[in-house]
């Protein structure tokens, strides 16, 4: 047998093996916490649907959603705006340079007006404000009704024979799937100004050449490209905070983690609908 020596004392290497009970054991764990993930998000599916059904049956109650949807549009969309023209500011500045370093040589310095135009308005602009307000909109909607739903607002409501889903959720999804285009159509006008500006007075671009690059190859396609997408990610946005949040269990700490969870998964859905409208937009 080998041994091993260590200042001036001889070791055995000694392996420990696991008796036939104990490994059974820890399969046994392994696949019963696998099975609980299972059953857990197969059963998230089902309130899922569950939940899509108590929304739909209270679409007929016009009079409780739509005293709500202005007011919601105003907090979801008009408060949304300062953040979303912040980014898209900035994010004309870089392409703009971007552009400019990464177009040398051969390439015509007018492209950078195209590649400004085309990425603000078919990407960066709806995909950037979506992620910020998946973050803003998302979040305020799960945490606001994660706080009803803990603390018997909810259950209020429906003891003051208002329909909960009427009177919460379709103004929020309402207000989503109208107001973030609206946003959206404001962060890709503030993109390209600043993309302009930036470009005609940081680079070596004139005022004509920016201009000639931009109106090249534009199509109204788009700009309607890039509102399609922004009307589906405020959908998915206000529904997914509804959701989590009416489901809300735990108090304050289940607040934030429906809050948490909130912002995750419409960041998923963000890039999995752009992914989505990319196939099914724009193969020719």
């Amino acid at each position: 047998m080998a041994a091993f020596v260590v200042t001036g004392r001889a070791f055995a290497p000694q392996v420990t093996f696991l008796s036939t009970a104990t490994a059974r054991s820890y399969l046994a764990s392994v696949f019963s916490s696998f099975g609980r993930r299972v059953v857990a998000f197969v059963a998230g599916f089902g309130r899922f649907g569950r939940f899509l059904g108590d929304v739909a049956r209270a679409v007929p109650d016009v009079r409780t959603w739509g005293a709500q949807t202005a007011s919601q549009m105003r907090r979801l969309g008009v408060d949304s705006l300062p953040i979303a023209l912040f980014i898209a500011a900035f994010t004309g500045i870089v392409l703009a340079l971007l552009a400019s370093y990464v177009m040398t040589g051969a390439v015509p310095r007018y492209l950078v007006g195209t590649l400004v135009t085309k990425t603000i308005t078919t990407e960066l602009g709806p995909v950037l404000t979506g992620l910020a307000l998946a973050g803003r909109v998302g979040a305020n909607i799960a945490a606001e009704l994660g706080t009803m739903k803990v603390t018997e607002q909810v259950d209020a409501l429906e003891t003051l024979a208002y329909n909960p889903y009427a009177y919460l959720v379709i103004p929020r999804v309402l207000a989503g799937i109208v107001m973030f285009p609206v946003v959206v159509a404001f962060a890709m006008a503030m993109g390209i100004f600043t993309g302009w500006f930036s470009a005609t007075h940081l680079l070596p671009i004139s005022n004509a050449e920016f201009v000639r690059g931009a109106r090249l190859f534009f199509l109204e396609f788009d700009v309607r490209y890039g509102l399609i997408k922004s009307a589906s990610f405020g959908f998915a946005i206000t529904l997914i905070g509804c959701f989590l949040g009416l489901t809300t269990r735990g108090g304050a700490e289940g607040v934030g983690r429906a809050t948490t969870r909130t912002v995750v998964y419409s960041a998923e859905m963000i890039l999995v609908l752009d992914a989505f409208w990319a196939v099914t937009l724009l193969r020719s």
